[in-house]
């Protein structure tokens, strides 16, 4: 039988217990916050852009996001470009899918959030368009924690829309497992596998060729599986089947060009070819390439320190520089000094410094078309993408030295050769070059070509062909055929074929670049 006193003091302790519980309880619901549902938007990415494809969403519905996580990317005329979360949530429905179309001030995605961490980037998704959006949701209860793994948890993945001309539907090549399209996890997780090299899976199931998770996993049951003998398939009958045709929307890039190129018939072409003499050019092309400065060279190519330094005086020597791995390259080519000379030919011409501005009305004489002179050669490469055609723009050549010229095309020609293209609107800015280069050449083996011009893209254009070795009456000599094309609205004929007279004389005469320099 308890005592008095000990019945007392249990119920205390009770009561304490509930009134706790209770207060506990009561807390939890007075300090919950409220959830809304909020439409994020595509906002106005700039240069002139009005509409984006989205070509892979980062993250899948009814999962958690952070802020500053990767939602989507998406596709523009000029780059592509990674959308991230402007505050935490969850993604609750996906309004644009992989390879549709989205205006810029259209809703992407619907984020449900705290009502506090709102912003001003997303709208309330109760006014969202055709009433898509569904009401914002209200507290719900802490839910037990789930026993199944993360892969039976997750949403199932979307059927996707494969895009037209979508690079993704052609096998990829195996490249170094440097280059290989991985995400920082996969490669952790291959490493932990003791997969070192990621080409071996190379390509991938995902876009682009780019390696899954799923993809080491398999190669890792292929591999511990033990090996079997199965009888060779018996050949069935061939299938007499006609071929059919295949009817395909153009590509996002190939549609730039199709209305890049319809405009281009407005503007009057001029053309003007000539084959320039490359040989006292290549003559430096050994000694330039004994003297790559450090910042350009790989890291395995780096030699150790010499034993006497040019920094000895000092007390402590300066950091070496660092540089973007993609500008490193292990030799120069002919390229970036053609462009070097052009630029000394266009600093004596100011007239290919400039730039047009149209007017609305063409023949108005009360705002007439004028030219904008610039005081550097900003040069436009034509880059060839597995993406489609893109021309990013050198700025101020005339001002770089060749081997950074040679990196900075070293990095174009590396993000243009990622699926999706790298190349990024600062690369190619809607205030382009006033000359585009195109050097055709380092493709086919033709001499001559007819380039055209684009509103926007300058007032002249030159397509550089493949260069060979010539008997002529002085010995064998190693020349370029060079096509020109002009606009005639700006530029007269006897001012192009000035203007190339005078990139010839320092092609052919490039000890002229040492003393301009001195």
């Amino acid at each position: 039988m308890l005592s008095p006193l000990f019945r007392f003091a249990h119920l205390s302790r009770s009561r304490s217990s509930f009134v706790s519980a209770a207060l506990l309880h009561t807390s939890r619901c007075m300090f919950a916050k409220n959830k809304v549902v909020k439409q994020f938007l595509l906002a106005d990415i700039g240069e002139g852009i009005t509409e984006c494809e989205v070509l892979k969403w980062s993250i899948r519905p009814q999962s958690a996001v952070g802020h500053f996580d990767p939602l989507c990317e998406v596709q523009s005329d000029k780059a592509s470009v990674e959308i991230t979360s402007p505050f935490d949530g969850v993604l609750k429905t996906i309004l644009v899918q992989e390879g549709e179309i989205a205006k810029v001030g259209q809703g992407l995605c619907l984020i449900e959030i705290e009502e506090e961490d709102s912003a001003p980037v997303a709208e309330d998704a109760s006014n969202a368009p055709e009433g898509r959006a569904p009401e914002p949701a209200k507290p719900e209860p802490v839910a037990e924690p789930s026993l199944r793994t993360p892969v039976e948890a997750e949403a199932p993945s979307q059927e996707r829309r494969p895009h037209p001309l979508d690079p993704s539907a052609v096998r990829l090549p195996s490249a170094s497992s440097k280059d290989v399209l991985a995400t920082p996890s996969v490669r952790h997780f291959a490493r932990q596998n003791n997969i070192q090299d990621l080409s071996v899976l190379a390509p991938g199931s995902g876009k682009g060729g780019r390696i899954e998770r799923k993809d080491v996993e398999a190669y890792l049951a292929a591999a511990s599986a033990p090996p079997s003998v199965a009888p060779a398939a018996a050949k069935g009958p061939q299938s007499t089947a006609e071929p059919t045709e295949t009817v395909l929307d153009l590509g996002r890039t190939r549609w730039a060009m199709w209305k890049s190129m319809t405009k281009s018939l407005e503007i009057p072409h001029f053309g003007y070819s000539t084959t320039l003499d490359l040989t006292e050019l290549t003559t430096l092309l050994p000694v330039l390439n004994a003297h790559i400065p450090e910042i350009y060279k790989p890291q395995t190519l780096l030699e150790y320190p010499p034993s006497v330094s040019p920094f000895s005086v000092l007390p402590s020597p300066p950091a070496p520089a660092t540089s973007d791995a993609l500008t490193h390259y292990t030799h120069l080519t002919i390229l970036p000094l053609l462009l070097k000379t052009l630029s000394r030919a266009m600093q004596a011409w100011p007239l290919f410094r400039s730039s047009i501005t149209p007017n609305a009305e063409p023949y108005s004489t009360q705002n007439k078309p004028t030219l904008t002179l610039r005081p550097r050669a900003d040069i436009n490469i034509a880059l060839a993408t597995p993406t489609g055609l893109y021309t990013p723009t050198l700025r101020a050549v005339d001002t770089k030295s060749a081997y950074a010229i040679m990196g900075e095309l070293r990095r174009m020609q590396a993000l243009g050769r990622r699926v999706p293209c790298g190349l990024t609107p600062e690369d190619m800015p809607r205030r382009g070059g006033t000359i585009t280069v195109s050097n055709v050449g380092a493709i086919g083996k033709g001499e001559w070509a007819a380039p055209l011009l684009v509103p926007g893209g300058g007032v002249a254009i030159a397509a550089i062909g493949r260069a060979k070795w010539v008997q002529r009456e002085n010995g064998r000599r190693f020349e370029i055929g060079v096509s020109w094309s002009a606009d005639h609205r700006v530029v007269e004929g006897a001012e192009l074929a000035a203007f190339v007279e005078d990139w010839r004389s320092w092609v052919e005469h490039p000890a002229r670049m040492v003393a301009d320099s001195v």
